[in-house]
Formats: structure tokens, C-alpha cells, sequence
């Protein structure tokens, strides 16, 4: 049976120039259009007319913010509140226009919206899916999801939801369950392989539903016909909306049909070093589109993932020799040099598989994976001598450990203590590892002699990326997701960190992992400037 058609773009118009991060879902009460914005290097509820014009953000007393749903009668947004890498987070309700925020019971959740009739709430935490009330107490379990459930919406008439769950892999598929938690199934099994499709939404009508579908040309938008029997696994073929440049997500359907509101996107990206001289952030590298840059033991060589398809590449430090060590569709991350110069550690993935560690000669050659797990593995990080990797976990944070790979004997050893952490990094001279807690909030310290962990810096601030100096005595990182960006050092021994320099002025490009940022041989701090173009755009649609 040929499928019915779909609506067609026939215009597409901007609808913000402010040229900042964005990211969804997108939501409405007809005159405006509510979504999630960085500013600066906080997440914050932002507003827009639906005719354009200028951006204006909601005022909130969280460090960051993120909406998620929109009420019925369009008078208030669910709304979660976070610091910095928490899996879930507390939920409110902000009034609008304006008003004061209030706590919905003690819910912790990374996703929630209103049911049909706005008499409930469902959200997510963990792989689980929750009903409450809804000032969020009474919850009950509805269901478990094969990964992390989130964009939960209801169908037009309220009998079942559909959303996205993001597995192991990192792919993520849409599924649908009756309201009750029964019924679970995926939506359209086996269309793409790996699937690659999410954030989907009916029209107000319920003739279509509409979601965004990735693959080698980019993220679009795609619609499927619905008809009335919103429960089962859909018959017709998906038809794509979009085609490009632009990578197109989070669309929200308007509720008169003849316009569609999305996110289009283009990542873009330019390596830059702050020079102590000027007070400047300026391009290193000539600006190349890199970032997560690590420099060769004698400071010789780099190598980096580039900016948007994440290829691993080496150069000489002055950018000469440049080679490609990793191609499509192998995406990497996180490279490391060994202590003798030869080979690189990283991560690696491709469609339908987690992340891996993998070893690449520094020449060239052949991409060896190192584990096979049913899970991502990151961070690594060389032994002083070369013999030993220390890495972490990603996905789950109730999953999160450090463990050590020896490379001889291909033995594995969990660390003592190290439940909960991540982001290991070895000491040049072998006595410590530093970590991140699982929210980022607090750096801690190994020592190898004593086998135990203490706090090193606990002072009330999302920490990332950290590194140590070559000389053991300190431990670089970024201050990010607050009001005081910043990078700073804190010294073995003691527990107060030091500024060296503000980030504030400095527009960050942000990736699944936070934000980058590194350090030169010499102590220089490096970062990466955000070039890229993000906007929300209003596509007018004719009916079919």
C-alpha cells in the first residue's frame, strides 16, 4: 500500500541571530518559543517571539537551567535544575512570564512532562520511567527502557507515549508503550541500522509525527503519516522534510499545521591559546578545527580530534607532517601519546558499537581495539612507564569505576575506592591519580602507597578536564557550568585551587563531553573557540 503524503518546506525563515549554543526540546504557547541557551558557560531558559526578533532569557536563581515541557494552559514550564554532570536533576515549575520557581516533592530526573489531561507527570531517571502526581508526589514505575528514556510525549489521545532511549552504544531509537507501561516496542524496528532516530513529536492533529533521523549527510527532520490508531508499530514510510546544509533537530510542530519550529545547526570550531601578554584569547595552530590536543612527551608533535567528524590527526607542533591516523566511520576521542613517543591511546567508535580503547601507531597503521565490553569505555590514560592504561567508564554513572589495563598481560584491576569516579589521570612520576566525582563537583587524589582516596578540591564548582604538570606538582582544570569560568591549578598537598586566568570572555565549543580545554608543554592553556552557526528557524509547510 503506497504510503499517504507527507507536508512540504516551502520556506524556511530565521527566527534568532544571537548566535548562541541551543538545544531542546523546543516549546510553545503560540506567541513564543521557550528553549534551553548557553550564555556564557551556563545553561539558561531562554524566549523568542515565533515572528523573530530578539532573544530574552527567563530569569531563574539556578546555576543552570533546562526546560523540558510546557503546560497546557501554557502558564508554566517544567523546568530541571543542575550543576554540573549530575544524572538527574531536581525538577520545578517556573511560572510564566515571570515568577518565583517551586520544587515538585523530591523527584530527581533527568526528563518529565505532563500527561494528556495534565493531571500527572511522567519522567525518567535511570533507565526507568516514572507516573506521579503532579505536584510529583506518589510515583509508581511504569517501565524500564533498554537505556536512558528521554523527550517523553504523549499521543493526541492520551492513550500511549512515545520517546527516545540512548543505549549503550550510543544510539539512540524511539519507543512507544501504552500509558500504563505496557505494550513496550520499538517504533520502526529495523528501518536504519544501527538506529539513528529521536526527538520526535505528533503534530496537534495527529495526522503526522514528526522526528529527527541522523545519518552520513547529517541530521534531519523526517514525518511519518499516523492516521487515528496511534498505538502500533507504524506502516507507512517515513518521508524526509529536510535536506541540509544544516544539521536540523528538536522539531516542534506548530499548532495551526502551517509551520514547523527547529534547531539548525552547523559545529564549527577553532583551536586557541591564551597569550599572558595580551589577555587575549588567539589561534594556535593557525585556528585549525581541533580540539582534546595532547602534545608528544618531547613536545614535538600533537595530535587531536578534529572539529565536526572526529577524525584523529598528528602533526609537528608548527602544523607540518600533518597525517590522518583514524577514518570514517570510526569517530575518536580523547587521544593520549605514549611515555616513548610511538603510539597513541584513544577512544573509538562506530554506528551500533560503544565506545572502545584503542592503540593507533603514531606513523600510521592499523586501529587496534583493546576490550570488548558491552559499554563505553573512556578517559584513558598512560602508566608513567608505558606498560600499564588507566581508563573510566562512560553511560550509567552507577556504572562508574576506574580500572587499569595491563598491556602485557592484558589483565584488568578495578582501583580501590574508585566507585563513582571518573576521568582518571596518572602522575608523571607515578605516585597519584587524580579523578572527578560523578557530578564534577570535587577532584580527588590516589595515592599508590597508601591505596586511598582524599578529597583534593572540593570548592562548590563544576571541574573538568583536568591535567597534570610535567612535574607531578600540580593539577590543571577548568572551573565551567558556573558564574566564575576560569582555569586554575591546585598543588599536590593542598586543597584550595588558584585562578590563573578568566574564560568569561571566552565563547566555548561544547561537544557530549563538556566543554575542552588543555595545556602546552610550556604552560600555556589551550582552548577551543565556538564558531558555529545555531539558530532556531521557522519552516512554513504546505499540507498535503
Amino acid at each position: 500500500m503506497k504510503s499517504p503524503p507527507a507536508p512540504k518546506v516551502l520556506n524556511v525563515t530565521q527566527i534568532t541571530h544571537d548566535n548562541r549554543p541551543k538545544s531542546g526540546p523546543l516549546l510553545s504557547d503560540n506567541a513564543r518559543i521557550y528553549f534551553n541557551e548557553i550564555s556564557g558557560d551556563q545553561f539558561v531558559l531562554a524566549q523568542v517571539s515565533t515572528s523573530g526578533g530578539e532573544v530574552a532569557a527567563i530569569p531563574t536563581p539556578f546555576t543552570n537551567s533546562q526546560a523540558v515541557d510546557i503546560s497546557h494552559d501554557r502558564s508554566q514550564l517544567l523546568v530541571g535544575s543542575f550543576s554540573g554532570t549530575e544524572p538527574e536533576e531536581a525538577i520545578w515549575t517556573v511560572p510564566l512570564p515571570a515568577g518565583s520557581p517551586r520544587r515538585l516533592a523530591n523527584i530527581m530526573a533527568h526528563d518529565v512532562t505532563w500527561t494528556a489531561d495534565g493531571h500527572e507527570l511522567i519522567y525518567a531517571n535511570g533507565h526507568d520511567l516514572y507516573s506521579a502526581n503532579t505536584d510529583g508526589s506518589q510515583p509508581r514505575k511504569l517501565l524500564t527502557a533498554s537505556g536512558f528514556p528521554f523527550g517523553t510525549r504523549f499521543s493526541p489521545d492520551g492513550r500511549s507515549i512515545r520517546f527516545t532511549v540512548r543505549d549503550a552504544t550510543n544510539d539512540i531509537s524511539l519507543w512507544e508503550a501504552t500509558t500504563d507501561g505496557t505494550g513496550l516496542h520499538q517504533v520502526f524496528p529495523g528501518w536504519t541500522n544501527p538506529p539513528t532516530v529521536g526527538n520526535g513529536q505528533w503534530t496537534a492533529d495527529g495526522a503526522y509525527y514528526i522526528f529527527t533521523h541522523g545519518d552520513s549527510s547529517g541530521f534531519n527532520i523526517w514525518a511519518v503519516p499516523e492516521g487515528r490508531n496511534w498505538f502500533r508499530k507504524s506502516a507507512s514510510t517515513p518521508v524526509k522534510l529536510t535536506t541540509g546544509p544544516l544539521n536540523f533537530d528538536w522539531a516542534l510542530p506548530a499548532r495551526d499545521g502551517k509551520r514547523m519550529f527547529v534547531i539548525g545547526s552547523q559545529p564549527r570550531g577553532e583551536l586557541v591559546r591564551y597569550d599572558s601578554r595580551s589577555s587575549q584569547f588567539v589561534p594556535f595552530l593557525s585556528g585549525i578545527p581541533a580540539e582534546e590536543v595532547d602534545f608528544s612527551p618531547n613536545g614535538q608533535w600533537i595530535t587531536y580530534a578534529d572539529i565536526p567528524d572526529g577524525t584523529l590527526w598528528r602533526s609537528r607542533v608548527d602544523g607540518s607532517e600533518r597525517l590522518q591516523l583514524t577514518y570514517p566511520p570510526v569517530s575518536s576521542m580523547l587521544p593520549r601519546w605514549s611515555p616513548d613517543g610511538k603510539q597513541i591511546v584513544l577512544c573509538t567508535t562506530q554506528p551500533g558499537k560503544p565506545w572502545n580503547l584503542s592503540l593507533v601507531p603514531a606513523q600510521g597503521g592499523a586501529v587496534q581495539e583493546l576490550l570488548s565490553e558491552n559499554r563505553s569505555l573512556v578517559d584513558p590514560t598512560w602508566s608513567p612507564d608505558g606498560r600499564q592504561i588507566v581508563f573510566g567508564g562512560s553511560g550509567d554513572p552507577e556504572d562508574y569505576e576506574i580500572r587499569i589495563l595491563d598491556l602485557n598481560s592484558h589483565q584488568l584491576s578495578t582501583v580501590p575506592g574508585s566507585k563513582g569516579l571518573f576521568s582518571p589521570r596518572w602522575s608523571p612520576d607515578g605516585h597519584y591519580l587524580a579523578a572527578l566525582s560523578g557530578d564534577s563537583q570535587k577532584l580527588m587524589l590516589y595515592d599508590f602507597k597508601t591505596q586511598k582516596w582524599a578529597v583534593w578540591a572540593d570548592e562548590g564548582h563544576t571541574v573538568g578536564f583536568p591535567n597534570w604538570s610535567r612535574d607531578s606538582r600540580y593539577v590543571y582544570f577548568d572551573w565551567f557550568f558556573g558564574k566564575d569560568q576560569s582555569y586554575r591549578r591546585v598543588k599536590v598537598g593542598g586543597n584550595k585551587s588558584e585562578e590563573l586566568l578568566s574564560s568569561k570572555g571566552l565563547r566555548r565549543y561544547f561537544n557530549w563531553l563538556g566543554s575542552w580545554s588543555g595545556i602546552a608543554p610550556d604552560g600555556t592553556p589551550l582552548f577551543v573557540r565556538d564558531t558555529s552557526t545555531q539558530e532556531i528557524y521557522a519552516l512554513e509547510l504546505q499540507q498535503p
